[in-house]
C-alpha cells in the first residue's frame, strides 16, 4: 500500500513538472514567427506582418497557461485589460530590447491585481496578423492561476 502511494506521488510530481515545463515553453513556441513586408494603405508605407509557424497556428483558439509579467501601459482601461510580457518591465518589448512576440494583450474575465512579480494566466489565445494597431497575440477570457498552474 505504501509503495502504491509512493508511485502515485512520484507520478503526480512528474506531471506537475511536465505542466510547468510546458508553461515555460509557451513563450518559446510563440517566438516561432517570421515577418514579411506588406504595403499598408492607411499608413502609406510597408509594415512588418507576422507569419505564424504551424506550431503557433496550432495554439490559436486553444486554452493556454502562460507565465509572465503585467506591464503598466497608459491607455489600458483597467486591470481586466492589460499588456502581459515574457519579461519584467525593464526588459520588455516597450522598454528593453525584446521583440513583439514577447508581449500580448490580455482581456481578463475578472480583475487581476497589478504586481511586479511573475504570475500565471490561463485563457484562449487569439492570433492577430492584420490589425497593426493591436499586438500579434491576444489572450481572451484570461484568469489568474496559481504558480503551479493547477487552479
Amino acid at each position: 500500500m505504501l509503495r502504491k502511494k509512493a508511485i502515485l506521488l512520484i507520478l503526480g510530481a512528474f506531471f506537475l513538472l511536465v505542466g510547468l515545463q510546458a508553461q515555460e515553453n509557451t513563450w518559446k513556441t510563440l517566438a516561432k514567427i517570421t515577418y514579411t513586408k506588406q504595403y499598408d494603405e492607411l499608413m502609406g508605407f510597408k509594415v512588418d506582418v507576422p507569419v505564424f509557424s504551424e506550431d503557433v497556428k496550432a495554439m490559436e483558439g486553444e486554452e493556454i497557461i502562460i507565465r509572465g509579467y503585467i506591464i503598466p501601459v497608459e491607455g489600458y482601461k483597467s486591470h481586466k485589460e492589460f499588456i502581459f510580457s515574457a519579461f519584467p518591465y525593464s526588459m520588455c518589448f516597450f522598454c528593453g530590447g525584446a521583440g513583439p512576440e514577447t508581449v500580448m494583450e490580455v482581456f481578463a474575465s475578472e480583475k487581476v491585481e497589478y504586481t511586479a512579480e511573475q504570475i500565471a494566466l490561463k485563457g484562449k489565445l487569439e492570433l492577430n496578423a492584420t490589425d497593426i494597431n493591436r499586438l500579434m497575440y491576444i489572450l481572451n477570457d484570461a484568469e489568474l492561476v496559481d504558480p503551479a498552474g493547477t487552479k
